[in-house]
């Protein structure tokens, strides 16, 4: 939710990790399969606002979220809907890059969504809404990681670049390197290091989808008892609506 890496790894495949910082009384649900919408989803779960932070839709795409546009903004006390439902309606859209203009964003808190769609060919993609205005860039197919606006400043975020810069040009970037980044870099800097605990909020899950072929991998890492889940979503084959 909070720090996301993905780096594509050949023939239409990637791998992306992602850490959820949060407060630590807030409950999260390991991933499970999901009917929404008429849609087949899979998706560790928010309990709170029965969202999700991470998901992989029959509809060839991965949805990842990130709390904060641009820059760190004021929180209000009252949102209509929560981030994480968002997400969970954008997985179920039959084509998401046709939705964000006519989409109702307003009274929603600002985010960052990283969105993997492979019903073609592999295609990365970023949304910012800051609140304000929307920004919908396409990626090129390379390694990248993003850190939430809400956490951490542009020194910190430019840090945590130049970890994985340094991280991924020694190592072979693979399922197990990224996870390894992902508990390990800034170790001992727990006010911004990839896994954080300042006290009220902290490093609570590790999540991480490997793509090969037409089978997904999502596996879950809860981060105080180390206890891992995993489950596979199996794309027999791509249709065309």
């Amino acid at each position: 939710m909070c720090t996301v890496s993905i780096f594509p790894t050949g023939n239409n495949d990637f791998i992306l990790t992602s850490n959820r910082d949060e407060a630590p009384s807030r409950i999260s649900l390991p991933p499970q399969f999901y009917n929404f919408e008429g849609k087949q989803l899979l998706y560790p779960k928010d309990e709170l606002s029965d969202g999700t932070w991470v998901g992989i839709s029959e509809n060839s795409r991965l949805i990842c979220l990130l709390n904060g546009g641009v820059k760190i903004h004021k929180r209000k006390k009252y949102y209509r809907k929560s981030r994480g439902l968002v997400v969970k309606e954008l997985l179920a859209m039959p084509h998401v890059v046709n939705v964000f203009n006519d989409y109702n964003f307003d009274d929603i808190e600002p985010f960052t969504l990283v969105i993997a769609d492979w019903r073609d060919d592999l295609k990365l993609y970023e949304f910012i809404w800051d609140g304000f205005e929307k920004y919908f860039n396409n990626l090129p197919l390379q390694p990248k990681i993003w850190s939430s606006s809400t956490l951490y400043n542009d020194v910190m975020k430019t840090e945590r670049e130049d970890w994985f810069n340094i991280y991924k040009a020694h190592v072979q970037l693979d399922a197990e390197s990224a996870l390894d980044f992902h508990k390990t870099a800034g170790k001992g800097n727990l006010d911004y290091g990839v896994i954080m605990d300042r006290g009220i909020v902290k490093t609570t899950s590790i999540t991480q989808v490997v793509k090969q072929n037409n089978v997904l991998e999502m596996r879950y890492e809860n981060v105080r008892n180390n206890l891992v889940t995993k489950e596979t979503f199996n794309f027999p084959e791509i249709v065309n609506d």
